[in-house]
């Protein structure tokens, strides 16, 4: 059998590790997500404005990769918007990643996430969106509210800044 292990860390808060069997020789049949959870610290960590949420995900990111190549990642959040862990979603060149939508509410759906918000960095430092970032957010609203999940923000960050879509009414 197969496997890859997809670690969702936070540092102060644990790890959840996927650990999804790919093949099984035997059933010649994909299985389905294992989920397992580990707290490494009983502290939770409650966002409650697009300024936490930017100096909480810069606390989990590479500030050596983030003016070199673009990533983007998902915090899983539960309803009082503790939150639940991030999720590395993708990492890409220096001007985009590939977002799938699927994945991430297939994330969502695993780690009973009530709410999420996207972020990725722009390596240029402009933090204007572009037309595949606004798309890519009314796809994964759109995708979130058919399974009851709320999409509170997505997040463009630099290293010293930030661009909200929810604090420019981009929703």
């Amino acid at each position: 059998m197969l496997k890859f292990c997809k670690l969702i860390h936070c540092k102060t808060h644990g790890t959840l590790t996927l650990l999804t069997p790919i093949n099984n020789y035997r059933m010649n049949k994909l299985m389905e997500i294992q989920v397992s959870y580990h707290t490494e610290n009983r502290e939770k960590i409650r966002l409650h404005s697009a300024k936490d949420t930017s100096a909480f995900i810069l606390s989990q990111w590479n500030l050596d990769l983030i003016e070199l190549q673009e990533e983007a990642k998902i915090i899983l959040l539960n309803g009082r918007n503790d939150v639940l862990g991030v999720y590395d979603l993708a990492k890409g060149g220096i001007s985009s990643a590939i977002i799938d939508v699927r994945v991430i509410m297939g994330i969502a759906l695993k780690c009973n996430a009530s709410n999420l918000i996207l972020v990725h960095n722009h390596p240029s430092g402009d933090l204007s969106p572009s037309k595949a970032d606004e798309k890519v957010t009314g796809q994964i609203k759109e995708a979130a509210e058919l399974l009851n999940i709320r999409l509170l923000d997505h997040l463009i960050i630099s290293k010293y800044d930030y661009y909200s879509f929810s604090e420019s009414f981009s929703f």
